[in-house]
């Protein structure tokens, strides 16, 4: 402890803090001593100095040293000085001690160069920047001891305090008491939390940060789109947007929506497998489907069941419905739907026993060939054509190296390894990073990342077609991530923010599109880089480089 340090411990408390003497305020009421007091002083003081200035005045008209002085002024001299004394000690001492204390703070604070000061952080833990306060709130701190403690279930914090963001730091307080980690460099601050309530994310103590980059234009059935992908991959982005720039060159791309169908599949048990057939053929048999359309359909207003298809595995019947949802991606909406259909067929088959709302033959966020044949979500063909030109100049290759390097590596390598739907070069980077930027759930890039890439020479061989083909994008523009902020920014600027009341779904399908286009970009470009032999150097370049990013335009050119 240095000098300066044990001067402020050892300084009596200021007034106004804890353990220093109350000072009476403007408009307390004097005790009556004090008030005798004060008026004995006031009224020796002014007698005093009046009979002190009676006496100068006389001595000045009568040349009489002002030095020489009698026993009633000597008596004169010092009632002056005594009542100055008592009434400066009454009333200038708040005054004098605040002068006095802030003076002393400001010696402690100004050693050395000023500082900048701190940005506010509000609440406990705010950030890696933050200031932890020395003590918390006796509140909060019997809060954060009952979580650890156990008394109180972490999760019950929101309801109990009716502050999300209280909440967030008192839970991140709890678990840096429990596991001794700081949680350093997870900010806390700059986020609502009461966005993600119940909805989002539970229990949380703070929130990632991820850069977001722009790749486009992407001209796209006649429309510019600036694609954000939110990605730490060094140059996907870059790479992106040169095939952007490439399929812009060459006139655009365009695309088609072949299915925009959601689907769940409840898994059912029957006590014999005849039974279960019985049920298949009653879901399976066109003469039921308006039936259970209007049972279906009585949940949501854009849920529109499209068909059932059923299998079976000895007594148990996995029923796949599948739905139109809007422009929601809509697991909720069909699960809802399936429900009421569950409970209708109950009655007509009481001796079906309902393991899951979800058989794994929907199949949600697993790889699966129903997905890869059938279609979930929405089943999008991008395709474009590349002048021979632009190969040359933008992608630095030639047509007949591409197509010769898309069946050996897409097509015949995918086959060696066994893939299900990974005929690409690289299309669920594409995905998930436009996923994360959009909202979207970026679990689902498993079955959205199915894609086949088709390239061919064309127009004699001097062209390029390419195409991606892929039968499982799920996307939708409400609900889930797609209303927070930044995920909302992203969809309003590629134009696709929210529902469209005039036209339900068609928000979702081009969202859908855009997908697609960006992949086709991705794709083109990756196949481009090794074909000519710069896969390596860009990555060593832009993935380990310095952080010169202005370099990058050399993939963009």
């Amino acid at each position: 402890m240095d000098v300066r340090q044990r001067q402020r411990r050892a300084r009596p408390p200021a007034v106004g803090q804890a353990g220093a003497p109350r000072v009476l305020q403007a408009g307390d009421a004097l005790p009556l001593p004090i008030r005798h007091t004060n008026l004995i002083f006031s009224a020796l003081f002014a007698a005093s100095l009046a009979y002190l200035m009676r006496r100068w005045r006389e001595k000045i008209r009568s040349s009489t040293p002002l030095h020489v002085v009698d026993l009633t002024e000597i008596l004169s001299i010092f009632g002056l000085v005594a009542s100055l004394i008592y009434l400066l000690s009454f009333f200038g001492i708040a005054f004098v001690q605040s002068i006095v204390s802030s003076s002393d703070e400001d010696e402690d604070f100004l050693v050395g160069p000023p500082a900048a000061p701190a940005p506010a952080q509000c609440g406990i833990l705010g950030g890696s920047d933050a200031v932890v306060p020395e003590k918390m709130p006796e509140e909060d701190e019997e809060i954060v001891a009952s979580v650890v403690a156990g008394k109180v279930p972490s999760y019950v914090l929101e309801t109990r305090l009716g502050d999300c963001r209280r909440a967030a730091g008192l839970r991140r307080e709890a678990v840096r008491r429990i596991t001794g980690r700081q949680i350093e460099g997870l900010p806390l601050d700059g986020f609502d939390y009461a966005s993600i309530l119940g909805q989002c994310c539970e229990l949380p103590v703070g929130y990632v940060q991820l850069p977001v980059g722009i790749a486009g234009p992407l001209l796209l059935d006649g429309q510019r789109f600036y694609v954000p992908m939110a990605t730490t991959e060094g140059c996907l982005v870059a790479s992106t947007n040169r095939g952007c720039k490439a399929i812009a060159e060459s006139g655009g791309a365009t695309s088609v929506v072949l299915r925009d169908a959601m689907t769940r599949a409840p898994v059912a048990r029957f006590p014999t497998a005849r039974r279960a057939a019985e049920l298949k053929a009653f879901l399976e048999d066109p003469a039921n489907f308006d039936t259970l359309s209007v049972v279906f359909n009585r949940s949501s207003r854009f849920g529109r069941l499209q068909g059932v298809q059923c299998a079976m595995a000895g007594r148990n019947l996995y029923m796949r419905f599948s739905c139109s949802t809007g422009d929601a991606m809509g697991m909720n909406m069909i699960s809802k739907g399936v429900q009421n259909v569950l409970d209708y067929l109950q009655d007509d088959f009481p001796d079906m026993d309902v393991i899951s709302i979800s058989g794994n033959f929907c199949s949600d966020k697993k790889p699966a060939a129903v997905n890869w044949i059938e279609g979930r979500g929405k089943s999008v063909v991008c395709e474009a054509v590349i002048k021979e030109e632009i190969v040359k100049k933008v992608l630095k290759t030639n047509v007949q190296s591409l197509v010769e390097l898309n069946v050996i590596k897409n097509l015949a390598g995918s086959a060696v390894a066994g893939a299900l739907g990974g005929f690409n070069a690289h299309a669920s980077n594409i995905v998930t990073a436009i996923f994360i930027a959009t909202g979207q759930d970026p679990a689902q890039n498993v079955e959205s990342s199915q894609c086949i890439t088709m390239l061919e020479a064309v127009n004699d061989g001097k062209d390029l077609h390419i195409s991606v083909t892929m039968p499982s994008i799920e996307v939708g523009t409400v609900g889930g991530g797609t209303q927070l902020a930044s995920q909302s920014a992203c969809l309003d600027l590629l134009g696709v923010k929210g529902a469209n009341r005039e036209s339900p779904g068609s928000n979702a399908r081009l969202l859908a599109t855009v997908v697609a286009g960006g992949v086709l970009a991705g794709e083109l470009s990756l196949l481009s880089a090794l074909a000519a032999g710069q896969l390596v150097k860009s990555h060593m370049k832009y993935n380990r480089s310095s952080r010169d990013m202005c370099k990058a335009a050399s993939l963009s050119s």
